[in-house]
């Protein structure tokens, strides 16, 4: 398939700046087989069984935005904006620079009087940086100096700020590794969470550490030459056990985000099977491809041209998601990051 497939214009007052508060307030498409309702998320229970499982992300997401001050011995300094990626085996980190014409290997950034990073590769915007210090002082330094990665389409229509801590966080967010949020995670609260389990919906949570590859621009017209950014994740043994157990009682599989649909992915077999599993994920799921234990989402609205717009496609169909698209920005839906979400239930097989 071509990437124009996948395009769709979109009014820019409909790009969501802040999130609504309280969470659950926040509007939700439902479309399941072929209708489409307009709720909230406040009513989500209305719309699952007693007996569906919701997985949730469980990362953290860092303050991993830095803006620094290149030192080159014997050169001119130069301002330089840091988005950490994704960590790497060896503990540095791999991060986009802006501009990271200005960098080469070895350069020193200085971000505070504790922290600072040395360049030890480059790929045109992309770095390797290894940073000063490590483990909980690495964390503490973060915390300072950094500021939370909103995505672009925010970040360039206003300045981040103290509120974009609590907001671009989830209520459960228990591993810090994350340089983007899993989005549609933002929705819930702790008193929407009770409701929905009064119900006899049940969870479980997995990790997936969000990278800022999420943003980056497909850039090739044949979407079958695009390469995804890996990302780390992790499921634990009650999570897979509590996947086969909803699997067996005739249960709906429901994760809440691409992020934890794409790591239960990873992680099941051909047949659907799930087992305890820790890794990198590169997975690229588009139209065509089967899924194995995912029974519907619930997602933010994407990006067009984007990877999660194949994604929802595969999952609904093409012209399915455009209806629901098309429905959406008709009915002034809010986008994105901090905009209102979708519940996307399938048709189920025929025979």
């Amino acid at each position: 398939m071509r990437l124009d497939d996948f395009d769709f214009s979109l009014p820019e007052d409909l790009i969501a700046l802040r999130p609504v508060r309280p969470r659950p307030a926040s509007r939700l498409l439902v479309s399941q087989g072929g209708g489409i309702i307009d709720s909230s998320v406040a009513r989500l229970g209305e719309h699952l069984r007693d007996g569906d499982l919701l997985i949730l992300n469980d990362t953290r997401v860092i303050p991993g935005r830095l803006q620094g001050f290149r030192a080159r011995r014997g050169g001119a300094g130069a301002r330089i904006e840091i988005t950490l990626i994704a960590a790497r085996p060896d503990g540095s980190w791999q991060a986009l620079a802006r501009p990271g014409k200005r960098l080469a290997v070895g350069d020193r950034i200085e971000f505070t009087a504790v922290l600072s990073a040395e360049v030890l590769d480059k790929s045109g915007a992309e770095v390797a940086l290894a940073f000063s210090c490590s483990g909980p002082a690495f964390e503490a330094a973060l915390e300072e100096a950094g500021e939370m990665p909103l995505p672009p389409y925010i970040a360039q229509r206003r300045a981040v700020d103290a509120q974009d801590r609590e907001d671009y966080q989830t209520v459960f967010a228990r591993n810090p590794g994350a340089v983007a949020a899993p989005t549609a995670s933002l929705h819930f609260d702790e008193a929407l969470l009770a409701g929905l389990e009064a119900r006899g919906i049940r969870f479980a949570r997995v990790t997936l550490h969000v990278g800022a590859g999420t943003f980056l621009p497909v850039k090739v017209e044949d979407i079958e030459n695009h390469r995804m950014h890996s990302e780390w994740g992790e499921i634990g043994p009650e999570t897979a056990e509590c996947v086969m157990e909803t699997r067996a009682s005739g249960g709906r599989v429901i994760p809440v985000g691409t992020t934890a649909l794409r790591v239960l992915e990873t992680a099941a077999s051909s047949s659907g099977q799930i087992v305890p599993w820790r890794g990198e994920t590169e997975i690229f799921i588009r139209p065509g491809y089967e899924f194995r234990v995912t029974d519907g989402l619930m997602t933010n609205f994407h990006l067009p041209r984007s990877t999660l717009l194949m994604l929802v496609s595969a999952l609904m169909g093409c012209e399915r998601i455009k209806a629901i698209y098309a429905h959406a920005i008709l009915e002034r839906y809010r986008f994105f990051s901090y905009g209102d979400s979708s519940l996307l239930i399938p048709r189920p097989p025929v025979g």
